[in-house]
Formats: structure tokens, sequence, C-alpha cells
């Protein structure tokens, strides 16, 4: 009898300490810093936004995201590097949705030219089974972040420092890049130059001439006033900038799992936010640079720049096949 008693009691102790320390993770209130490129009033920006003050809300309060914009915490590429450490300063941010250059295969695909033949494409994607695979893929893999949502700026287009009126104009033209090798590849289709550019030197690159052209979303090509020093942009369309937010592995792993949900419920909210304000944004943003004197060129043949990219879209989704195909198939 004594002996279970004393089990009994045992186990009650067990159960209230795991309770307890249960209740007291949930319950420390945690500030996650997170890394934003671009401006707080970009697409991007506003999306971030919209994540953390639902994240406070979902998380009862526990969770407060400290959002850093403009580069403040560096680039993206000094962002990835810190962000993937176990100790890193940095707990969320908002990067490009490839992964190629840190160890993902399958995040590669989102960002191969011609991907997605429209942005509800994208959209059906992000919202699909597939989308979470990849999104979970650096984790799985011991990468040491977790993606957590998707989002977009609308599609990329080329701008330049002189007259881009046709695909033909691109030739021999110093044409920034990031390090990604799926950009280096299509700028070789397009027989341009590829050159590396960190994004927060680009203006002054295209201001002294080191670059004549780069490509951003209409409304980062604005809300960074490149068009103040490369007025002329071609809506080529050739690649959707399709973001995501990523968090640090470790940190992810210390939250509670009403805190992680909190995240992912906040990030669903936050992609379904970028969604609706992408349009109206874009037509906006297209009226202002006309009005300062930008030169906004449409393309009403897109077929010459595909035939020119066939074989490097081949190459690029060689390593996943059928996943890309899954994703294309989403457009049916």
């Amino acid at each position: 009898m004594k002996k279970t008693l004393f089990l009994i009691a045992t186990a009650a102790v067990a159960f209230s300490f795991m309770s307890c320390m249960n209740k007291k993770k949930a319950d420390i209130p945690v500030t996650l810093l997170m890394a934003e490129a671009n401006p707080a009033e970009s697409i991007v920006g506003k999306m971030d936004l919209a994540f953390a003050e639902k994240v406070h809300e979902l998380s009862n309060g526990s969770i407060t995201v400290n959002l850093q914009c403009s580069s403040i915490l560096g680039d993206e590429t000094t962002v990835m590097k810190t962000i993937m450490t176990p100790e890193s300063s940095i707990h969320l941010a908002r990067v490009s949705a490839s992964l190629a250059n840190y160890g993902g295969i399958k995040s590669k695909l989102i960002t191969i030219p011609y991907t997605f033949s429209n942005a509800d494409h994208f959209w059906k994607f992000a919202n699909s089974e597939i989308a979470e695979e990849i999104l979970d893929e650096p984790y799985v893999a011991n990468l040491g972040v977790k993606g957590l949502f998707y989002g977009e700026e609308g599609f990329r287009h080329f701008f330049s420092v002189s007259k881009l009126e046709k695909m033909e104009d691109m030739k021999g033209k110093k044409t920034r890049v990031s390090s990604s090798k799926v950009m280096q590849d299509l700028m070789n289709a397009l027989q341009a130059i590829p050159v590396t550019v960190p994004f927060t030197d680009l203006y002054a690159s295209l201001q002294t001439g080191n670059t004549d052209v780069a490509d951003q979303p209409i409304s980062n090509y604005y809300t960074n006033s490149f068009h103040t020093v490369a007025p002329y942009i071609i809506l080529d369309g050739h690649m959707l900038g399709a973001v995501q937010v990523l968090i640090n592995a470790k940190t992810w792993d210390s939250l509670s799992e009403n805190q992680q949900k909190a995240l992912k419920e906040a990030g669903k909210y936050a992609s379904d936010y970028c969604r609706t304000i992408v349009n109206d944004i874009e037509s906006e943003t297209i009226n202002k640079l006309i009005a300062e004197g930008a030169t906004v060129v449409e393309v009403k043949d897109i077929k010459p720049w595909q035939a020119a990219c066939a074989e490097m879209i081949k190459d690029s989704a060689k390593n996943a096949p059928d996943v890309y195909q899954k994703i294309l198939d989403l457009a049916e």
C-alpha cells in the first residue's frame, strides 16, 4: 500500500513539474529580431508589419517581433549567414524564396524564370502541400532555419540606365545579379554580363556606371528610388518576386507549441494580406513612375525571351524534376 501511495505521489509530482515547465515555457515573453532589406513602405515591409502585429495578437503578447527594415541588419547574404547559426542574434528574416546557395534544392525551383504563368498560379502553389514541403526543407536538412510562409512582390522586371525596349538591348549590358546561380544563368542566356552587386550597393553602382541593368519588382524599383538613376524599365516579368519568411531553427525549437502555432497562423494572415495589396500597389506605382519621368515599356510577345531561356530552365530543374512538374501542373 505504501509503495502504491509512493508511486501515485511520485507521478503527481512529476505531472505537476511537467505542467509547470510547459506553462513556464509558454508564459516566457520573447522578443524576436526580424530583418528586412526593403523599406517599411514596400510590399514586403507592409507584409512584415502585418505579420508582426498578428503574431503579438495570436500569442497573447508573449511574442514581440522587433522588425528592422531597410537593411539595417545587413544585406540578405549577411543576414542569411547569421540566421543559419545556432546562436544567431537575428531570429526572423524576410528573404528571397530560393535557398539554393545555402543547401536548399527544392526552393531553387520557385525562382526559375517563367515558372509561374501568373500571380494566381503562384498563390495556388503558396497554399499547397508542395509549398509546405519546400518551406520545411531547410529544417529537415538541419540547415539552421525553417520556412514559415511565402509572399510575393509582383513579377520582377529589368530596368536600365539607358534605353531598354527589347530583349536584344540586354546584350553586353553589365547586369546586376545576386549570388544566385539561376540569375547568373539567366544573364548568360540573354547574353548580358552578370555582375554580382550587394543590394545595399546597387543604387551607387547604377549611379556610377558600374552596373547598367538590374531587376526588381515594380514596387521595389520605386521605393528604393532606382528610377532616379535608371529610368528605363521593361515589363518582361521574367520571374515572380517570390519571398519567404524564415525563423532560426534553435529559436523555433525553443518556443511552445502555442507560440509556434501563433507564428504559423500569423504567417498565413500576412501571406493573404500580401496577396490583396500587390496588384493595387503595382498599378499605383506605375502611374507614379510615369509621372516622375520613368519610361515604362510593356512586352507584347514574351515568347522570344522564353525561347532564349529554355535550356537554362531545364538545367535549373534537373535536381528535382518531379517536384518542378508538380509546381507547373498547379497552373491547370
